[in-house]
């Protein structure tokens, strides 16, 4: 059948007027046919267009996926969307609108039009809608990088960037710090109202700030807090059309059924929970629900914050209206009723304006639990605390002890296990395998680790080759960084091994002290993390050498507890990672919840030397923990002549305490003056303050390197018993 094909009539169609424009008015022929010309054809003219016939002189036109996008919101002409400015004077589309509500600025944005692209140079006549031509044309082919409003540039986006330039919202935190910058708004004026600050709305459907989280800063995040970031589904379901049809917008519901049971239609999403969502962030109880819910609860609990905050703490009651901008409205009679004749709200304190703003922005985005529900859960939470810290001073605040803000820490995307590297944009490829959730597949693939990008947590394909039958990768051997391999009849603990083993061992230490003076300062030596969590060297002892062991001593090997919670997973939830403590009370009498495992104590002896024979083996380890750093501080002090102090929190720990008062203070250097004596014992001390579950993996292992230390020291132990 003879037809002309799309892009030569486009080409042809360009010089006069633009896709959409030509087929207005028009009647479809069939499915994917239009005719090229003003006139409406007859039914005869039908009938031979249905047969590739010529109708008033010319051939139907195929356009690909017309009929789905012509019942699409894009196409939808009696949408606010782009009547909005139907009557106004002048009759235009201003320019800050103009790129996402027409298709005229669109083409100017991109450039499309022959003008500079990244800027829409004028006001766009009203009367399109987002055509065909506002994504398809020369300059969207190549478009794969969107500026977001908080000036945040996302890269190497392919076609999702065309979505991503609409539906990015119109502010971000950027919007919010500068509206109190321009106030002169500081941290004591928190509650202070600002005749000049204004509500600022995000906009409409941002699903992609949603999406990209703390790294586009859709909202507004507070100091001192993370935030998670890209929201990663699995591998294959990361884009918008992904998800969405490119033309429709409708979600492939069918596509999410094969993994999500029970999802036969789109509202079956709201019921959606993954098993990497094991905390009750709404403090419900409900552990069930969607993520959908969670939020919704949240939602409910900030806007009662909000409402409680305006009318005890500032005295100027508060009311919301999704439905007309600009959304906050005085409530005189404080009723919460919209009632019409409400004015806008104008008495604005910092705290209030944060708080509002996040509201609209998990609000306006219908889809926030898929687009990234966690990073809309954090900015809730946040903005709840923050209303709580001044109702609480005249009125009763939310009730926050049941709610959680973040995730386990394999899912814990706003942890510094993953946020760490966002400022460089690169994970190091000494770090990746356990801080990336491709790292650990690629390092098991081919044996070798590189560079990049920082993850939102891991992932279910992190561990898993199939996402079926949720097979974990077969690993025989694990090398610890002591160089010794080892290996478990549990497959499982063979997996957590790859990554719960530190990043140093007491060989290394050895190493580095080898033929140095014990008591003399070298530049040789430097600060030795052997990293966090490393739960496995603890567990296997002095077979994996992980803490420094000290020559002419001996050193229990892998602590073997009883046969039915003797690997990693049968005392902690393989997701959720938290210890069953339910299952440790099967044995241990007194255990009645998490906080009673530290009192659990097998042994007679007086470890700690302080006559407490009934206290857990955690408290004799803290006791001698204690001592050790007290011990490390006189030492360097008083041998070295060079004080230091410790920051836990704060790489790379250990500081020149310039002013001998034990604290790190501004100003306060790395420390430098390492002697081989010290550095063994720093190592050690480390070594067990960085495994907090170092009492239940191998508490006598941690208490003969704690015994050795403190002996190595000079501290009197002839009071203290080692195992």
């Amino acid at each position: 059948m003879k037809k002309i094909t799309l892009l030569v009539v486009v080409v042809a169609m360009l010089s006069l007027f633009t896709v959409g424009q030509a087929f207005a008015g028009q009647e479809m022929v069939e499915l994917g046919s239009v005719v090229a010309q003003d006139a409406t054809p007859t039914p005869e003219a039908e009938e031979e267009a249905e047969e590739g016939e010529m109708v008033h002189g010319a051939y139907p036109v195929e356009i690909p996926f017309l009929s789905a996008w012509m019942n699409s919101p894009h196409a939808d002409s009696t949408s606010r969307s782009f009547t909005r400015w139907d009557s106004s004077d002048p009759q235009e589309i201003p320019v800050t609108c103009a790129k996402c509500h027409s298709t005229t600025g669109m083409l100017d944005y991109m450039g499309a039009d022959g003008s500079d692209p990244l800027v829409v140079d004028a006001a766009a006549p009203v009367g399109t809608v987002v055509e065909c031509m506002a994504c398809h044309n020369d300059a969207a082919t190549g478009w794969d990088s969107v500026v977001m409003p908080s000036g945040a540039v996302l890269s190497n986006l392919g076609p999702e960037a065309r979505c991503m330039e609409c539906h990015q919202g119109r502010a971000s935190m950027v919007s919010i710090t500068g509206a109190l910058e321009r106030v002169g708004a500081t941290a004591d004026d928190m509650d202070t109202v600002f005749p000049d600050l204004s509500f600022i709305n995000i906009h409409y459907y941002a699903a992609a700030a949603t999406k990209y989280g703390t790294i586009a800063k859709g909202g507004f995040e507070y100091p001192g807090q993370m935030y998670d970031a890209f929201f990663m589904h699995v591998p294959g379901v990361s884009s918008c059309t992904d998800c969405h049809n490119a033309h429709t917008t409708e979600i492939d519901v069918e596509s999410c059924a094969t993994c999500h049971e029970g999802v036969t239609g789109a509202d079956d999403f709201k019921d959606i929970r993954t098993l990497g969502s094991l905390r009750d962030y709404d403090g419900d109880g409900d552990m069930e629900e969607g993520i959908y819910y969670e939020i919704q609860t949240l939602e409910e609990t900030l806007y009662e914050a909000i409402r409680i905050y305006a009318a005890e703490v500032i005295e100027a009651p508060i009311l919301y209206n999704p439905e007309s901008h600009p959304y906050f409205f005085t409530d005189p009679d404080g009723d919460g009723e919209v009632a019409g004749d409400e004015e806008r709200y104008a008495s604005w304190t910092p705290r209030l304006l944060e708080a509002a703003y996040n509201y609209q922005v998990a609000h306006k985005d219908p889809g926030a639990y898929v687009h990234g529900g966690k990073y809309i859960i954090q900015l809730l939470y946040d903005s709840i605390a923050s209303l709580n810290e001044a109702i609480e001073t005249i009125a009763e605040p939310m009730d926050m002890t049941a709610m959680h803000r973040n995730d386990a820490g394999h899912f814990n995307g706003a942890s510094d296990a993953f946020r760490h590297w966002d400022a460089d944009g690169s994970v190091p490829g000494n770090c990746t395998k356990c801080h990336t959730a491709d790292g650990l597949p690629f390092y098991l693939g081919e044996a070798v680790t590189v560079s990049g990008a920082p993850s939102n947590g891991l992932q279910c394909n992190t561990c898993h080759t199939d996402l079926e039958t949720y097979e974990i990768y077969a690993i025989e051997n694990v090398e610890f960084p002591s160089g010794v391999v080892l290996t478990s009849d549990e497959p499982s603990d063979n997996l957590c091994m790859q990554c719960h083993q530190g990043r140093a061992s007491g060989i290394q230490i050895e190493a580095r002290i080898n033929g140095l003076e014990l008591d003399e300062i070298s530049d040789r030596l430097s600060f030795v993390n052997p990293h966090y969590f490393a739960a496995a060297a603890t567990l296997y002892g002095a077979e994996a050498n992980g803490a420094y062991q000290f020559e002419g001593k001996d050193y229990f090997d892998r602590f073997e507890h009883v046969r039915r919670a003797d690997n990693c997973m049968e005392c902690h939830g393989a997701h959720e990672l938290e210890v069953d403590w339910e299952f440790c009370a099967d044995c241990h009498d007194g255990v009645t919840g998490p906080d009673e495992l530290v009192n659990i104590r097998e042994y007679e002896d007086d470890f700690d030397g302080d006559g407490d024979v009934s206290e857990g083996i955690a408290g004799e380890i803290a006791t001698m923990e204690e001592m050790l750093f007290e011990a490390i501080q006189a030492y360097a002090a008083d041998t070295l002549n060079a004080p230091m102090a410790y920051d836990p929190n704060r790489f790379p720990y250990f500081f020149a305490d310039a002013d001998g008062d034990g604290v790190v203070s501004e100003g306060d250097g790395r420390f430098t003056s390492w002697s081989p004596r010290l550095l063994r014992n720093v190592y050690n001390y480390l070594w067990v303050s960085k495994d907090p579950g170092a009492y239940t993996h191998n508490g006598q292992y941690i208490i003969q390197t704690l015994y050795d230390s403190l002996e190595d020291l000079g501290v009197d132990v002839s009071g203290m018993t080692r195992p």
